[in-house]
């Protein structure tokens, strides 16, 4: 027999086939992550078993053994958590003492937030040169939606509370935060030594003091210096100096990001004719934002749970009004796990969404992938 017999011309040759049932799919991706080696096999192992030791108990706990009925904490009976309050006192855990007939107010305004946030953060959307305009002018919606005007009755901002008011200062802080950090970023790196001076000074003075010194500033102190016939609203001021806590921050984070590019481009920006603004704008700022984006997003998830320190100084917010009913006398010793375990629930979906979309952006803007 030739060797012919055990050869295949080229036009003859076999075609691909699909690779092994093991090595894709779910199994595939279950040996690549969770058993691609003995220590990793360990590992999953012992992350099961404890699992299994939490899970189902909690589970239990929650939603099987709990108890949903109820106009008083004696009304839940069992080992199970007690629910009975949520339809009680849901309403003002969400909108704290805002008027329950205006409650349609806030609702409207978290609504209105979700395309505004869109055009800011997502591509390709239908009318997006429109819709950037619509997200600049959302901040002015939201307030007169929330205080009042144009035919709307006002409301103070003391009856703002719950879950609405961690909102309204979180999504301040964050929407000011980052083009402030951007300015005082390019301020410490600025030539000019009155601006650098000045720039230093405000971020090494930010990231010094705790913030909770700083809202007691805010609240107490601030007015202090103000003339008697000005009077800046409470809540402003907090929000004020939230924003101004996160810019110092923010702008340490982006300062690592400008300092990570390359000097070439730079270079390159001048040999163009670019001037200073133009370079930041069109070649600098976009680089250096991007690789940035793991520590920005880190910022803005650290903001927005530090609006729980608003409880201290006096504002109700979510867990203020945890507190509040944990002391309530009908609801006394049955709801102290139950409020804290709604209220990690609300900032857990927040937070864990802003942290998936910095990752899903990351991808994106990734150049170095094929």
């Amino acid at each position: 027999m030739t060797d012919q017999a055990f050869h295949r011309s080229q036009s003859e040759m076999l075609g691909e086939r699909p690779p092994p049932a093991n090595s894709v799919g779910v199994i595939g991706w279950m040996r690549r992550n969770l058993f691609s080696s003995a220590t990793n096999t360990l590992v999953t192992i012992l992350s099961l078993v404890l699992l299994w030791w939490i899970v189902p108990p909690l589970f239990n706990w929650v939603f099987f053994d709990a108890s949903y009925s109820g106009s008083v904490g004696a009304d839940c009976v069992g080992h199970g958590a007690c629910w009975a309050w949520l339809d009680q006192r849901i309403d003002q855990f969400l909108y704290g003492f805002y008027p329950p007939e205006s409650y349609w107010r806030v609702n409207l305004s978290v609504i209105l937030l979700v395309p505004a946030l869109a055009f800011v953060l997502f591509d390709r959307l239908p009318g997006a040169k429109y819709g950037r305009w619509y997200s600049l002018a959302y901040p002015f919606i939201a307030a007169i939606l929330l205080v009042g005007g144009f035919g709307l009755e006002g409301v103070t901002t003391d009856k703002f509370g719950g879950f609405m008011l961690n909102l309204v200062a979180g999504v301040a802080g964050i929407a000011l935060s980052l083009p402030i950090g951007i300015l005082l970023a390019l301020g410490r790196r600025s030539k000019l030594p009155l601006i650098r001076w000045l720039s230093v000074g405000f971020i090494e003075f930010i990231r010094g003091v705790p913030l909770i010194t700083l809202l007691f500033v805010a609240v107490i102190i601030l007015q202090l210096f103000l003339p008697s016939e000005v009077s800046l609203d409470q809540l402003l001021r907090v929000m004020i100096m939230i924003t101004l806590f996160a810019s110092g921050y923010m702008a340490e984070v982006i300062r690592g990001g400008l300092q990570a590019i390359p000097k070439g481009q730079y270079e390159a920006a001048e040999a163009m004719g670019l001037r200073y603004w133009q370079s930041m704008r069109l070649i600098i700022l976009p680089q250096a934002l991007k690789i940035s984006i793991p520590g920005i997003v880190n910022t803005f998830i650290g903001l927005f749970k530090d609006t729980t320190l608003l409880i201290i100084i006096g504002l109700f917010d979510i867990l203020g009004q945890a507190r509040l009913l944990q002391t309530n006398q009908d609801w006394i010793g049955k709801v102290d796990h139950e409020t804290f375990l709604l209220a990690a629930l609300f900032f857990f979906v927040i937070c864990f969404s802003m942290s998936r979309y910095s990752l899903k952006l990351e991808k994106r803007l990734d150049t170095t992938r094929r």
